[in-house]
């Protein structure tokens, strides 16, 4: 019965060539409009660790004075980072800050200029970081001030060729010497969200190396990132926030312990004099955190509504345009009524023509899509290199390319379907 249907369809596209074509025009335009922002909002406010965000959590302090900004709490202190690390308290935790190094490469290449991360060594277990080659380093390590790095692939190949070869050997960073103990895989969590929350650094660039903090806090390595101080400037101090923390918890008691060990910690720094500002602490999820951080500008916001109200008046044309295409077809469908075929059958019949539409919709549509996500790739802003389709998003535009036509030719099945056989027949 289906490629009956499917038959009727193709007769029809070829008897009505030119209604057929803006049909599936109008819906491919609609549809790679309103896709090029979906994705781009996608990939902005996509899950950066799936599978593993759900146990990733960000605790909240004030420690400002009774005078300065509460800024959501985004940054820590070094003795609070230092306080929550050695408490134990989560399954893991790490705190970390950004840098950007002199990397120099040997020989007669010339020196160039890589972002990193200092961190703590629960780092990479915590967040999942794929090694391809070798391991992190150890707490241990930590407290040796250890000359270690760990390499993201990237840098490894441009170093010394693959990510095996770079094991064992020497880089020299900022004019020191690091030994290289682990790579990993081209790992890039986009957002990236563990890091600095000011401005548009999740969407910046990419860490290439990963090196001790205690380490770079003792050979005084450049620290990038927003600083937030309110006394004497020192950064080993409790009067200047730029520090990022975060924990993991497995269930939800640990979750609800971690909560009251919060509580007890930001009500024992008060009775010593400290966290001036009534802000209580909160403990905040990956995503929610990610929310809260308003990592989507609100222009961006502003052209996915624009680009769906758009294919919105696209589905209103292609409604009109398959009424119009569907009531050409009184004779046809009159003569299969007076045959003996049921209404639901010509239902049916228009409903398998409309998806087909749909799909055909739905290429333009992907062709349109890949267009406009080329044309955001140009553009200036630190987000536009992520705008890729992703096979959710291109299955996604054919689920609503059929979905969407199926949806539109509704109404005009549905009249196609009352008008009276014995009518259309004498006027034949």
């Amino acid at each position: 019965m289906f490629r009956y249907y499917l038959e009727l369809a193709l007769r029809g596209f070829r008897r009505n060539k030119a209604l057929t074509a803006l049909i599936v025009l109008a819906l491919g335009i609609g549809l790679g409009a309103s896709m090029t922002m979906l994705t781009v909002l996608h990939v902005m406010a996509g899950d950066p660790l799936p599978g593993r965000s759900a146990k990733l959590f960000y605790p909240h302090l004030a420690p400002g004075s009774a005078g300065s900004k509460y800024d959501a709490g985004r940054a820590f202190t070094w003795i609070d980072a230092n306080n929550l690390l050695h408490a134990q308290r989560a399954v893991r935790q790490a705190m970390m800050a950004g840098g950007r190094v002199a990397v120099s490469p040997g020989g007669d290449r010339k020196a160039f200029f890589s972002a990193g991360r200092y961190a703590s060594s629960g780092f990479f277990a915590m967040f999942g970081a794929p090694f391809a080659a070798g391991i992190g380093w150890t707490a241990l390590a930590d407290q040796d001030r250890a000359r270690v790095v760990v390499l993201n692939g990237e840098l490894a190949r441009k170093l010394f060729g693959s990510a095996t070869a770079a094991i064992g050997q020497t880089v020299r960073l900022q004019g020191r010497e690091f030994r290289v103990i682990g790579v990993l895989r081209d790992w890039h969590p986009e957002p990236l969200f563990y890091g600095d929350a000011s401005g548009d650094w999740a969407f910046k660039s990419d860490d290439h190396f990963f090196l001790p903090l205690d380490t770079a806090m003792d050979l005084k390595l450049p620290i990038t990132g927003s600083e937030s101080c309110w006394g004497p400037s020192s950064r080993t101090g409790d009067t200047c926030s730029w520090l990022q923390f975060w924990v993991e918890l497995g269930t939800p008691a640990q979750v609800g312990a971690y909560r009251h060990f919060l509580d007890h910690y930001w009500r024992d720094q008060k009775a010593h004099g400290r966290f001036p500002q009534n802000v209580p602490p909160e403990l905040h999820g990956l995503m929610r955190r990610l929310q809260a951080l308003h990592l989507v500008p609100s222009n961006v916001k502003l052209q996915v509504w624009l680009a769906i109200g758009f294919l919105v008046v696209c589905l209103f044309n292609t409604v009109g345009l398959m009424l119009a295409k569907f009531l050409r077809k009184s004779g046809e469908v009159s003569v299969r009524r007076a045959m003996g075929a049921k209404r639901r059958d010509v239902f049916v019949q228009l409903g398998v023509e409309a998806a087909i539409l749909g799909l055909a919709g739905g290429l333009l549509g992907l062709l349109v899509t890949w267009f406009g996500l080329w044309l955001v790739r140009q553009r200036p802003d630190a987000y536009a290199r992520l705008a890729h389709l992703d096979p959710a998003m291109v299955l996604g535009v054919f689920v609503l390319a059929v979905a969407a036509s199926v949806l539109a030719g509704l109404l005009p099945a549905w009249r196609a379907c009352r008008i009276p056989p014995a009518l259309q027949l004498k006027v034949q």
